[in-house]
């Protein structure tokens, strides 16, 4: 069984119901370490993927093949974003060149209240709303002329895409063992009331030119690769061209999960963008 990019046999399951068992009064993060520890299971830098563990373990429930302890606390998970306060109503049109524009920069969400800041946008203003982001993620917030103009969000990269794997030229244990040095570009908004002319791909050329040094400060290791999927039939994806991704391929409308070919979702155009020259040797080498 797959849960959150890793293969889970029989063993482990019994051994993760095994550790369910063993000490009843052990709470989910608890033995979300314990699996982890148990399975050799880390992140490149060398933690424990708890979170990642944490949330396999609810699907493993959800599918029946666990029963874990009781939720100390409700913590929102699986309900919608509904935070709504005046910071995110509309805010001063803004229509003028990106290179008339005054102190345009990027700040890492690094605090609670940027955090509430980032959700509340996306959730009022993106067409697909807030959902956490899944796994290692950096959130940047864009700002210029005295206020937020726009919002990125990164987060872990698509399992499997076939046009994008061809493009790299990896085989699925490099891909297993290597899908960490590449991040998804999950959430790019402007807000409605900005109307700035190229400053969506001003923003995605100054997020790639630091987002691998926010990455290492963060995580310990530097990616190589940027992807994102474009909505055809809403987007172009101009901004993306315009910024120098490198167009590889469509997916095919089909969820990550679906391996009866049975759901049919949106097509979405693949875009690249290496953040190194040599990024097929640390993906392939």
């Amino acid at each position: 069984m797959r849960y959150c990019g890793r293969d889970f046999t029989d063993d482990e399951l019994e051994l993760i119901r095994e550790l369910v068992a063993e000490v009843p009064r052990r709470n989910r993060a608890q033995l979300s370490r314990v699996v982890c520890e148990r399975l050799g299971w880390f992140k490149p830098s060398g933690e424990l993927k708890e979170m990642s563990c944490r949330v396999a373990m609810l699907r493993m429930q959800k599918d029946g093949l666990i029963t874990l302890p009781a939720p100390l606390c409700r913590n929102g998970n699986g309900r919608p974003y509904t935070r709504r306060t005046p910071a995110t109503d509309p805010g001063l049109p803004l229509a003028r060149p990106v290179d008339k524009l005054r102190d345009l920069r990027l700040a890492v969400v690094a605090n609670r209240r940027d955090s509430h800041l980032w959700n509340e946008y996306v959730q009022r203003y993106h067409y697909l709303g807030y959902q956490p982001l899944p796994g290692a993620q950096i959130r940047y917030l864009a700002h210029a002329q005295g206020q937020v103009v726009a919002l990125l969000g990164f987060g872990a990269a698509a399992w499997k895409i076939a046009p994008r794997d061809r493009f790299i030229g990896w085989s699925p244990q490099q891909r297993q063992e290597r899908l960490h040095l590449l991040v998804q570009n999950a959430r790019f908004l402007i807000l409605p009331w900005i109307a700035c002319p190229n400053l969506a791909s001003k923003l995605l050329a100054m997020t790639a030119r630091r987002l691998a040094e926010d990455w290492v400060g963060r995580y310990g290791y530097r990616p190589v690769l940027l992807e994102s999927f474009v909505e055809a039939e809403r987007f172009e994806g101009t901004c993306y061209r315009a910024a120098n991704w490198i167009h590889v391929g469509a997916t095919q409308g089909r969820g990550k999960l679906d391996t009866r070919h049975e759901v049919k979702l949106a097509v979405k155009e693949i875009w690249l963008y290496p953040l190194v020259k040599n990024f097929q040797r640390s993906l392939c080498g």
